[in-house]
This record gives structure tokens, sequence and C-alpha cells, in this order.
């Protein structure tokens, strides 16, 4: 097997006392204190996460937009310069590829951020799809991104830059100087709070990273790990590749529909299967549930309805923020009602569940 990759933030991962781990092959923190404090952390301050992991490809040339429109679930043609959208890439069978956010650079040229660990197989689909007049490169070893989430991350970006970021709106971005770096500054995120994403060169991440933490202190910044950016995620629905999103799983079941944009002026690949799934309807649904019993709802695990399989838990934990043990599960649609009890199987026995109403957690 081979070594893991490092980001280029490994050193202070380590120097900061974070609990490293092989992540999909990448070496990086799953806590630096615990998850609950930085879940903690992050919805009352501001947490700062290492995602240089992810992925990011460019697609450009006179032909960009007709192609990414042909390979992508959402109509890139209502993107403009500064702009960013959410979509999907779907397979023939209407599964997923993979859900990534898309950056309108500049007239035909776009930077696709994609999950980590699908770069590759992303890289291979796009390329595999090609067509003249555009060039797929991948530039992921070239690039460090570090994400500032929580109330107070504008407050303490802002200290290093003279852009007016609150011009900066939710799925936009722009190009900054940060002290004397230049970066590409998106207010996106992945946690449910306000905040922004760092797209550097990857030589400038450390130092960048550091600076933060000197103009963060006071307002209590935080290193965070995985651990807690997956509860964070998993508290406000966003959905995670591998468990709410898969090959054998499409964005109709998955609750994405809003992404799919069926009646857009292009076919895409996939377009046939989900349009029948949508005048035919699902053969499963996403639904989120509170557990009523004690236990912890695992990935994998059983649903059942009076003693009958109807489908298995995509995601589960203790919320941290609301206190209960909540889940993400598919079920047949036939079952998906609010207040719907539910019982999940764990390990030998079975633990009540009640379905209710998504996200679990929102921004007051």
């Amino acid at each position: 097997m081979s070594e893991p990759q490092k980001t280029p933030l490994y050193n202070i991962h380590k120097e900061r006392g974070g609990k490293v781990i092989d992540f999909g092959g990448w070496y990086l923190p799953v806590q630096f204190s615990s998850i609950i404090e930085e879940v903690n952390d992050t919805r009352t301050n501001a947490g700062l996460f290492d995602v240089s992991h992810m992925g990011e490809i460019i697609v450009e040339g006179p032909n960009s937009e007709n192609f990414l429109q042909k390979m992508l679930t959402n109509d890139v043609t209502k993107l403009k310069d500064g702009k960013i959208q959410y979509t999907l890439m779907c397979y023939e069978n209407g599964g997923v590829v993979d859900d990534f956010v898309v950056y309108r650079l500049q007239e035909n040229k776009y930077l696709l951020v994609v999950n980590a660990t699908n770069t590759k197989k992303d890289y291979d689909w796009l390329k595999k799809h090609q067509i003249e007049g555009v060039e797929v490169k991948d530039y992921s070893d070239e690039y460090g991104q570090i994400a500032i989430q929580g109330p107070k991350a504008e407050q303490i970006l802002q200290r290093l830059t003279d852009y007016p970021l609150e011009n900066i709106k939710f799925f936009n971005f722009a190009n900054v100087k940060l002290d004397d770096f230049e970066v590409l500054l998106s207010r996106t995120g992945y946690t449910g709070e306000d905040g922004f994403e760092i797209y550097s060169d990857a030589s400038d991440t450390k130092a960048i990273w550091e600076r933060l933490e000197q103009v963060g202190e006071t307002d209590g910044l935080k290193p965070i790990g995985l651990g807690a950016r997956d509860v964070l995620r998993f508290e406000v629905c966003l959905p995670l590749y591998g468990n709410e999103l898969s090959p054998e799983i499409t964005p109709l079941e998955a609750g994405l529909g809003f992404f799919v944009k069926l009646k857009k002026d292009k076919d895409f690949i996939g377009k046939n299967v989900l349009q029948k799934q949508k005048e035919q309807g699902l053969p499963k649904t996403l639904v989120g549930f509170e557990m009523l019993d004690k236990g912890i709802p695992r990935t994998g695990y059983t649903i059942e309805k009076d003693g009958e399989e109807i489908g298995f838990v995509s995601s589960g934990s203790h919320s941290p923020t609301l206190d209960k043990v909540i889940g993400l599960g598919f079920i047949n649609p036939e079952y998906n009602e609010i207040g719907t009890e539910l019982e999940v199987k764990i390990r030998n026995r079975t633990a009540r569940a009640k379905i209710v109403k998504t996200p679990f957690y929102g921004r007051g």
C-alpha cells in the first residue's frame, strides 16, 4: 500500500496536537480537543478546517459551457463570473459520480472543486466524455484550501484584508489579497454556518493558516478536525458522498431534485432515468429521524416498520448542538410521513425512532 498523502498543513496539525489518521489516502486530523468541543466552538465562535485534500479540476475552452451542460445536472448557463453553483455528475443509470461546486472563473473557464476521494474518478469521467474545444486539467496539487466557519468568521478574516467581505454574498467568490497572499475567497462551507473557503497556492497555505490563528485567537478561533466536520454537516443534512450519495443512489432519491434541471436545453448524462423517476415515483427516499430509544444508528443499519425491512441508515450520530441522537436513512416512500415511528436494528435488538423534519439544525 502506498503512503497517505500530506497536505501543506500536515506539520501544523502535528504541532497542534491533532490526532492524525489516514482519511481516504490523506493524513488529516480527526480531532484536536474533542468532537463535542469542536462542534460547539464552530457554532459559537469560529473554526479552522484543512480541506486541502479536495480536488480542483479546471474545465476551459470555447465549448466548455456546452460540455458541462452535458456532464452536470444543474444549469451552468445560469452562472455568471464570480458565482458558484452546487451540482451533481451522474452515470447513465442516474447514480452519482460525485457532487461538487462549480466556480465560473470567467467566460469559458470553470473551476470544479470535487470530493478528494473522487478526484481521479471525476477527472477520468470528464476526460472520457471530453469534446472538441474543451480542456480538462487536474490542478489539485497546486492548490491549498482552508475553511473558516462560524459566526465570527467574517470579522476574523476581515483583519487580514481591505476587501469588504460583506460584499461577498453566499455562493459568490472574489480574488482577494490576504496579507501578502493572492487568494480566491468564496463564501461557502460545509458546516451550515456562515464562513469562507480560501484557495491559495499550496506553498502559501501554511503561512495563511498561521496568520488566521494569530488574528483569530481573541475570538476563540480553534482548529477543527474531521470528526466535528462530519457532525456539523450532518446536523444541517448536507449530503456526504458514500453515505447519502453513491453510484446506486440518484440525486432525486437523496432529496436533491432542486439541483437537477430536467428542463434545461441540453440533455445530460443520467437524465432519462431521473425523468422516469420523477414521472413514475422513487423506489426509496431520504428521511431524517430522531431516536426514541437508546442507541446510535450507524451507517448501514437496517430500518424496519412493524418488523418488516423498509430501508437502511445512511448517517447517524449524537448531535452535540441538539443533544439528541439523530439519523438519516433511505426508506420505502410509503412510510416517509413526518411523525411515523420506525425501528432501527442495532445489533441484536431494535430501537424505536421517529421521522422528523429536516434539516435538524438551522442558523437562527
